[in-house]
């Protein structure tokens, strides 16, 4: 039995329902927000995006509490689920008897997110992945650009990872706060957006210029690399520039989302100090 459901509305106790809840198939796994924090977040966006929410049967604690209490102002329906059903679901992740359902994940479309980002002029900022395969550090980059102001990451379809639980859960909520657009060709991608005004940056280890040196005062859109080969060669030569983050401690690299802070956060001091951002924020 996957476990008992209760729906409360506000004020009222909770009561034990006959089994229910959506039950998923393996490849609906991506619906699924694992963790505390990470479902606590969606909730609280205006307009949440869950169907459903999940807790391990018999689980009490103030954290329980809050996410029952967020649900029940959303009117959201809570299931109790057995915590082995939860735990088979995610077997290499750390659930914390808390569980979020997507309505569905919805990528977004590429000409929205373009328009919206034209919208802020210098301003305009865009991060694209090329090929990132690990879905923690897909999820890490999102938090990471969603931090930073970000007006959207571009993933491609094939051959990198896609919007998963793992993803979500180390996105911990701002895949809410950032629209994340999945294309066909990367690279064709980048030449329409360098049509529209977008200067291509990618960021690589061997490139000669700083980031500290580079005028980041104008539309960008931030490339990075794969966790294991870089960038590509077919999108190093749509680069109109590549850029380093210098080490003074001899380090050879960084982690894919750490290195995409860094470079952010050197955008964001140079756009603020001219003016281009407020003092807290896009």
């Amino acid at each position: 039995m996957a476990g008992s459901t209760t729906k409360r509305g506000k004020n009222t106790p909770q009561k034990p329902r006959k089994p229910g809840g959506w039950k998923p198939d393996r490849q609906d796994h991506d619906r699924l927000i694992p963790g505390f924090h990470a479902v606590r977040e969606t909730l609280k966006e205006p307009k949440s995006s869950l169907q459903e929410i999940w807790i391990a049967a018999g689980k009490q604690s103030a954290r329980t509490e809050e996410i029952l209490n967020l649900a029940t102002a959303k009117n959201i329906p809570v299931y109790f689920k057995q915590e082995s059903y939860l735990s088979d679901i995610f077997e290499n992740i750390s659930h914390q008897g808390i569980v979020g359902v997507l309505k569905a994940f919805a990528y977004a479309d590429l000409h929205q997110v373009l328009r919206h980002s034209l919208r802020e002029e210098a301003s305009a900022l865009l991060l694209a992945a090329d090929h990132m395969t690990d879905p923690g550090n897909l999820g890490a980059l999102i938090r990471t650009a969603a931090f930073f102001g970000s007006h959207g990451l571009i993933i491609p379809r094939d051959r990198s990872a896609g919007i998963t639980a793992a993803a979500l859960k180390r996105a911990s909520g701002a895949h809410a706060k950032l629209p994340v657009v999945r294309v066909t060709n990367l690279g064709r991608t980048l030449d329409e957006l360098s049509k529209n005004g977008f200067w291509i940056i990618g960021a690589a280890g061997e490139a000669d210029l700083s980031i500290y040196d580079f005028d980041w005062k104008r539309p960008v859109v931030l490339v990075l690399g794969s966790e294991q080969k870089g960038l590509s060669p077919s999108i190093r030569k749509r680069c109109h520039e590549r850029v380093r983050i210098p080490s003074p401690g001899g380090v050879e690299s960084l982690n894919i989302s750490v290195a995409g802070g860094v470079v952010l956060s050197e955008i964001c001091r140079q756009r603020r100090h001219t003016g281009l951002l407020n003092p807290k924020g896009t």
